[in-house]
């Protein structure tokens, strides 16, 4: 209790810090300037709150999710789905912490629901969110724990659980080291229902209820099939294999222009030197890169930056943003769009890992295998390596030593269609062998609001 509070009276103190913070991020993107005050409860009493049910009529459950960023929030979308399904007229109060999850969450939104940001965890800010929300159930989406958090759903009755919950080694041994402080906020939350018996095991060695292992909700998720077959379409005219960076994170990008300038010099010659009327031709030609290549960035303020690194190489690069009816040819395209994920991966022949290559921990490749596409996973898989095990395992994905490694097996498997088509196969079956934790955790926080 002692720690709690000298916690808590850190986090009020560090509250001008996160106001400038969340000013500064603003200027690149605009979303974390607005609604600051929803960070600290307070909320509009005219626009952010639950409708009321008519008089006589019963309350609906509502149920507030926390999906903190993109990858949770769109983990959550198949979840929200069948909790909609089990809890028929629920009223959802759904929570984020970044701008991506806040914009890629409004598409989760029915009449009704309430998107709003997570709030700071200082006692007051979560009393008032729960005072206003009141949520008959909390659901953390894989990782996000909060120590006033869990204590004030505890003092108010609301029974607060992990959902998909994942810890990797690294988060597990900072756990332990705070353990003062996370292990009465592990302890604090109602249930656990984990992706795998690793990440089962490490909660429950920190003292968390983990009631089941029920899986990854990703491998329930299903790409959008119109932008998956426009992806291939673009695949087929693009005249040569199709290389994508998927997720790329921060320095990943100058590793791979490392590469390319040292397995391909002619090709970085000729782009430095041609006029954008010859790129065609040259790309044609055999001096160019033997693929196209794709690069996705995993934090949309990064997309200019990347575009201008490979500008500034001497590589033609184009952009998703610029494209029409077809994408422009150039050596490098650079996927500076959200939500269009499943088309990128319909383009991609193959894929490197992002945030695999960088000791960053990786990325989930779980969205690649539904679209039928091997991945190239670097050494650094700590945060996903349940998935990337799986993966691995089914032939869907390859570990390699380094980004050099990975790109010369990327276009081995390119020029080989036998194995090419084998590891497709193997990626299309991954998903299909996992399904189901979305709806067993349905099932279960079903359960947990009846019991109210």
């Amino acid at each position: 209790m002692l720690m709690r509070a000298l916690y808590s009276l850190l986090t009020y103190a560090a509250q001008p810090l996160v106001r400038r913070k969340l000013l500064r991020r603003a200027q690149a993107e605009p979303l974390y300037g607005e609604w600051i005050p929803q960070r600290f409860g307070y909320y509009d009493p005219a626009v952010e709150g639950l409708p009321r049910p008519a008089e006589g009529a019963q309350r609906p459950p509502v149920v507030w999710l926390h999906a903190v960023s993109l990858g949770e929030t769109r983990a959550a979308t198949v979840l929200l789905a069948r909790l909609r399904d089990t809890l028929p007229g629920m009223r959802l109060v759904l929570t984020h912490g970044t701008a991506t999850g806040r914009e890629a969450g409004k598409a989760l939104l029915q009449p009704g629901d309430v998107q709003v940001w997570q709030p700071w965890d200082t006692p007051a800010a979560v009393g008032r969110f729960l005072a206003r929300f009141q949520p008959d159930v909390g659901l953390l989406m894989e990782t996000e724990v909060w120590p006033n958090l869990v204590a004030g759903c505890a003092q108010r009755g609301v029974p607060l659980c992990l959902v998909n919950a994942r810890m990797s080694d690294k988060t597990y041994q900072q756990s332990l080291r705070l353990r003062w402080l996370a292990g009465p906020a592990y302890r604090g939350l109602y249930a656990v229902w984990a992706q795998s018996e690793a990440d089962a095991q490490r909660l429950r060695e920190l003292g968390a209820p983990v009631r089941g292992v029920l899986g990854n909700f990703k491998f329930d998720a299903t790409p959008d099939a119109a932008l998956l077959a426009q992806g291939r379409a673009w695949r087929a005219s693009a005249g040569r294999p199709v290389l994508m960076f998927a997720s790329s994170r921060e320095g990943e990008e100058q590793m791979l222009l490392d590469v390319l300038k040292q397995k391909w010099p002619l090709a970085h010659a000729v782009s430095a030197q041609a006029a954008p009327e010859t790129i065609a031709s040259v790309s044609q030609g055999g001096a160019s890169l033997p693929f196209q290549l794709l690069v996705v960035p995993r934090h949309p303020q990064r997309f200019a930056e990347v575009a201008q690194l490979f500008v500034d190489a001497d590589y033609a690069v184009s952009r998703r943003s610029q494209w029409g009816e077809v994408p422009q040819t150039a050596d490098v395209w650079v996927g500076d769009s959200l939500g269009e994920m499943a088309l990128y991966f319909g383009i991609a022949h193959a894929a490197l890992l992002g945030g695999s290559f960088a000791p960053l921990g990786g990325q989930n490749l779980i969205e690649a295998a539904a679209c039928g596409v091997p991945v190239f996973m670097g050494p650094h898989l700590f945060n996903f390596a349940e998935a990337s095990t799986l993966a691995a395992e089914a032939g869907a994905a390859l570990r390699c030593a380094d980004l050099a490694h990975a790109v010369t097996e990327a276009v081995a498997l390119a020029a080989d269609p036998t194995r090419l088509q084998a590891m497709q196969d193997a990626a299309w079956g991954l998903g299909a062998a996992h399904r189901g934790a979305a709806m067993k955790t349905a099932t279960e926080v079903a359960a947990v609001i009846h019991k109210q």
